[in-house]
Formats: structure tokens, C-alpha cells, sequence
């Protein structure tokens, strides 16, 4: 008969183990360990205890502070998951001390950093300084958009919540007057059958005018959200600082998390999160919050003075540019169209031009006493503006008729698009002052410029890939631009540790 050996469930052990010895120098985990212990000021947590004559002794910040890193770290974003592991693994117990703190005290603490979490970015901030690991040279902006704990179905202007808000109680009514004809019906050998189809209706029908509740209370207590130009936003009854974005992974519901990295070793110099898909207003914000970054860590204010700044398109406005001009940033933001100009990207069909002759002013015919032009096909273009500004030039500016343009059999030489409704002509009147954007796209057209921008690529995209892609920080769980904003900077904050473990002296 075949032996083996001998087990026992029921039996104890006794297993000695150093905590200490679990956090191994080199690994994250230990500089996480070692910074938050020698670099990060936690002192600025002690104002919000008041036990300190009586009541429970509190966890100390530095421990959930590394836990919380740590967890991060690993993708582990839950507050309830971070206690589990703490429960049950090794290396989180070692951070802990042995200590479990409960996921409500792990979220509570993540959700009121609001003054501090900038004071510990900046001490992490501080080492990177330290330790060589800034270049201070060129620094790329960007953005990543990630989901928030919002639902974009709940999601809409001030008249489609009003309308959602109609049809439940629209919905509300129905089930009602369904409710009342059942209950009228023969009750027989169906009778228990029916009884649970009524209970199911009515839970249905309570949650439905708790839906209509909330969006009626949102509607009483809110205002609707306007755009720089005035047009109403769409606003979101879970997170209303949140908002509608479109990103390569679809249409979400969340935030916007700004990062302006150096180029040396890509460490973030500051990060922002927030509730606009929009980059253009990003701009002056980051720069305002990077200079206060680096004056808190001891670097002199003209940090940025002659230093390269390159962000992709979607930065480009006349007042970022502006902003750029101000802050004496050697700026490279090109337009939405500069590489239909790049002979490097000739060969790829979305950034080829048209390759069509269109018409061109020569193609029309001016009449001098009626002011207006005649085009090809022999329908009048009357005049629309006399002085219409694009770019840095004045043109006078002639309109046809829609529905002469609308059955035109020369409409495809004609107009630009298959969508456009009527042909407009340009005619060149003056020159005035070249603008900022007209400067920026003669500059970004140069080889050395193009070659200058390119690096953008490398610098800044990394980050993004590490943070959502290798970390799996890919989703915000809190709510609120404040809130949100403390859990971005802590992402990019283990990030910046990961920067010096990989790239610093020894922690």
C-alpha cells in the first residue's frame, strides 16, 4: 500500500516574521516606505485630530498614506479591496504594521486630502529636484481623459431633464392605472402568481418615482451649466462637475487629468484634473500650478523663463499662445491643420489635400457698379460683409443664394464639402497685424520646429500608458472636481515614485 505523509488541518503554527524585512530595498514598495517616512511632511495631517486628551488613538497618515500608494500601485483603486489586502497580503501588512485599517477610514482619508495631497506632491516632487532627475529644459502638456463614478445616461441639458422627468411620471401613471385593473381581475388558482406580479410592480413603480424625485431636487437646486460662449452644457445629476468627453475608448462620463512632464525622466512637475474635454482652457491653469510647484520647492520663479513647452493641437488658441508670450516659454502648439502641410505625412489619405481643382476668384466675374460677382454657372454673389477678418488679413466677403447652390451641376467644383450650402467668396482687402497663431504656423512648418515637436511623443504619452495602461489607474472612483482632482495627483504621484526608484540614488 502506498504511503504518504502525514497532514493535519487542525494543527498551529508559530511563524516568525520581521515586517521590516518585507519591504526590500530597490522594490516600490520600499521606496514608498522610505520617502513617506524621511521626505513627506505628514505634520500638516495633525490639525484635523482632536484626540489628544481623550477619544481613539487614530491611524497615523503616513501608514494609510503608504497603503493607499501602495495599493495604487498595484491598480487596487477600491477602498474596500485595499482593507481586504491588508488582511491578506504580506507586503501590505508590512506597510500597515500589522494594522487593518477599515475601507471606510481608507476612503474618508483619500477624500479630505484636499489642502495636503499638493503639499506631498511637491515633497515627492522635491527628491526628484534633489536627485538630479529634472532636466528643466522641455516639458510636454497633455491630457488623459478617464471615466468618473458617474453615469453619462443621467446626463443632459436643463429641457432633456425636464423632459426625462415627464416620462417617468408619464411611466409612474401607467403602471398605476395597470396596478388598479389587476387588482380588479378574478382572483382564482392564479391568485399567488398575481400577487407577486403586483409586488413586482409597485417596487418598479417606487423606484421609478425616486428617479423623478431626483431629478426634480437636482433641477430646484441647480443651475444650468454655461459654456465661454454662452451655449448651455450638458450637466450630470450623480457628478455634475464631470462631463460628457470623446476619447479613443468611446464617449464617457468623466474628467480630464492634465499632467505637464519633463523631458529628462518624465517626472510630472504638476497634474490637474478637470471636467472639460476641452484642452484649449488648460493651458494657463497647469503653467499657473507648475510655477507654484517649483517656487515651493526652492527653484528660483523664472524656472520656465526660455524653456520649450509643446503641446499637441488641441492646445492652440490665440490666448494660449498669449499665455506662452507672457510667460516667455519657447512654445510649440501647432494648428489643427499643419499636417496636411508636412510633406511626412503626403502619403497618408487623412491628411492629404483635396487634390480636385476647385474654382478659384479668377473663375468669377466682378461687376463694379453693382458690387457683386458672378460665378461660372451665372447665379450673383451679393455682398455679405465688407470688412470680414481671418487669420491677420481683411477680406470683403459675397454670398450666393442657397437654393441656387442646392441644384448647381457644378456644386462639386465648386464647394468644398458635399455638407456646405452655398458658396462663399473671400476677396483680399488689407493686412493687419500678424497674429500669435499666424506666427505659430509659420514656426512649426520649419524642419527644426517639426523635429522640436516630435519629441512630444515620447515624453508625455509614456506617462499616460503607465498610469492607465501598466498601473490600470484607468477610472476615478470618487466624485467632484475635488475629490477627483486628490486621486489623480495621487496617481501621478506613483508615478514619480516609480521615477525615482528606477532613476535615483538609492532610497
Amino acid at each position: 500500500m502506498a504511503r504518504y505523509k502525514y497532514y493535519d488541518y487542525g494543527q498551529t503554527i508559530l511563524l516568525p516574521i520581521s515586517l521590516e524585512k518585507q519591504l526590500i530595498p530597490g522594490t516600490l514598495e520600499f521606496a514608498i516606505h522610505a520617502l513617506i517616512e524621511r521626505c513627506v511632511d505628514t505634520s500638516i495631517f495633525a490639525s484635523k485630530y482632536k484626540n489628544d486628551e481623550s477619544g481613539c488613538p487614530a491611524y497615523d497618515p503616513k501608514v494609510l498614506l503608504k497603503v493607499v500608494l501602495f495599493a495604487y500601485s498595484r491598480g487596487i483603486i477600491s477602498s474596500r479591496k485595499i482593507e481586504q489586502a491588508c488582511r491578506e497580503h504580506i507586503t501590505f501588512m508590512a506597510l500597515a504594521c500589522d494594522m487593518v485599517p477599515d475601507h471606510s477610514t481608507i476612503a474618508a482619508f483619500v477624500s479630505s486630502m484636499r489642502d495636503e495631497i499638493v503639499s506631498i506632491f511637491r515633497d515627492i516632487l522635491l527628491v526628484c529636484a534633489e536627485q538630479d532627475l529634472l532636466g528643466g529644459t522641455h516639458f510636454a502638456l497633455d491630457g488623459l481623459k478617464l471615466p468618473s463614478n458617474a453615469a453619462k445616461e443621467w446626463s443632459g441639458t436643463f429641457d432633456d431633464l425636464k423632459q426625462k422627468k415627464e416620462k417617468l411620471e408619464a411611466k409612474v401613471r401607467g403602471l398605476l392605472e395597470e396596478h388598479e385593473t389587476a387588482d380588479k381581475a378574478v382572483a382564482g388558482s392564479l391568485f399567488e402568481a398575481r400577487r407577486s406580479e403586483q409586488e413586482r410592480v409597485q417596487e418598479q413603480i417606487i423606484r421609478l418615482e425616486k428617479q423623478a424625485a431626483r431629478i426634480g431636487a437636482f433641477l430646484a437646486a441647480s443651475t444650468p451649466k454655461r459654456g465661454k460662449r454662452g451655449k448651455e452644457l450638458q450637466s450630470n445629476l450623480t457628478d455634475n462637475d464631470s462631463a460628457k468627453m470623446q476619447t479613443a475608448h468611446g464617449v464617457i462620463q468623466g474628467y480630464n487629468g492634465q499632467a505637464l512632464v519633463d523631458a529628462k525622466y518624465q517626472v510630472i512637475v504638476h497634474a490637474e484634473a478637470f471636467g472639460n474635454g476641452q484642452d484649449y482652457g488648460h493651458v494657463s491653469p497647469v503653467l499657473d500650478g507648475a510655477k507654484a510647484n517649483v517656487k515651493a520647492i526652492g527653484l528660483p520663479e523664472e524656472y520656465f523663463e526660455g524653456k520649450i513647452l509643446s503641446a499637441d493641437s488641441n492646445y492652440h488658441s490665440e490666448a494660449n499662445l498669449t499665455t506662452c508670450a507672457q510667460e516667455k516659454l519657447d512654445a510649440y502648439i501647432p494648428d489643427p491643420h499643419f499636417r496636411q502641410r508636412d510633406p511626412r505625412f503626403a502619403t497618408q489619405e487623412r491628411h492629404k489635400l483635396p487634390t480636385e481643382e476647385k474654382f478659384t476668384l479668377a473663375d468669377f466675374t466682378y461687376d463694379n457698379e453693382q458690387d457683386c460677382y458672378t460665378c461660372p454657372q451665372g447665379k450673383v454673389l451679393k455682398l455679405e460683409a465688407r470688412r470680414h477678418k481671418i487669420g491677420n488679413n481683411i477680406y470683403r466677403r459675397y454670398e450666393a443664394d442657397e437654393a441656387d447652390c442646392s441644384v448647381c451641376p457644378l456644386r462639386e467644383k465648386c464647394l468644398q464639402t458635399v455638407e456646405t450650402r452655398r458658396k462663399h467668396l473671400a476677396v483680399w482687402v488689407e493686412s493687419v497685424k500678424e497674429t500669435l497663431s499666424q506666427q505659430m504656423i509659420m514656426k512649426i512648418d520649419t524642419p527644426e520646429a517639426r523635429r522640436i515637436y516630435g519629441l512630444r511623443l515620447a515624453i508625455v504619452e509614456p506617462v499616460f500608458g503607465n498610469i492607465r495602461s501598466q498601473k490600470r489607474l484607468d477610472r476615478f472612483t470618487l466624485r467632484g472636481k475635488i475629490k477627483v482632482n486628490i486621486q489623480w495627483l495621487l496617481y501621478c504621484l506613483v508615478h514619480n515614485i516609480e521615477k525615482i526608484v528606477n532613476y535615483g540614488l538609492a532610497v
